[in-house]
């Protein structure tokens, strides 16, 4: 696979590093990350070999670990079959949402650079927007 910021294999790489984030973030924290989807040709694919670096296609980070009790934030990439593909962060219960994609050094939010200290502070904005 290539490295070029808009192959898959950036995005794939890129999406890696955000569950990264979103799991050290989710313990220093006190919340939970959870699974939600696997990617659909995961899931189909037979006897096939699965060469993307991870099945997880979605999370939820939330106060518990089932999605519908107290989830706060949605995280999903797209799969291969799509397009333009990207990375969807979701505000539960509102309509802040954000789309990333892979840029030449990591994830980018529009032009910007997208940090961990980023995703710190939108989880800082989440969190007190629910009281918690």
């Amino acid at each position: 696979m290539s490295t070029h910021p808009n192959s898959d294999a950036a995005l794939y790489t890129s999406w890696l590093t955000l569950l990264g984030w979103l799991e050290e973030e989710a313990a220093a924290r006190n919340l939970h990350l959870t699974k939600v989807a696997d990617f659909p040709d995961y899931i189909y694919r037979m006897e096939r070999p699965y060469d993307l670096p991870t099945t997880t296609m979605s999370v939820s980070l939330g106060r518990a670990a089932h999605i519908g009790d107290g989830a706060l934030l949605l995280a999903s990439v797209s799969p291969r079959h799509v397009d333009l593909k990207g990375i969807s962060l979701r505000l539960l219960g509102g309509s802040k949402h954000w789309h990333l994609h892979a840029g030449s050094s990591g994830l980018l939010e529009g032009k910007r650079p997208f940090t961990r200290a980023r995703l710190g502070l939108l989880l800082d904005g989440v969190q007190e927007g629910v009281g918690a």
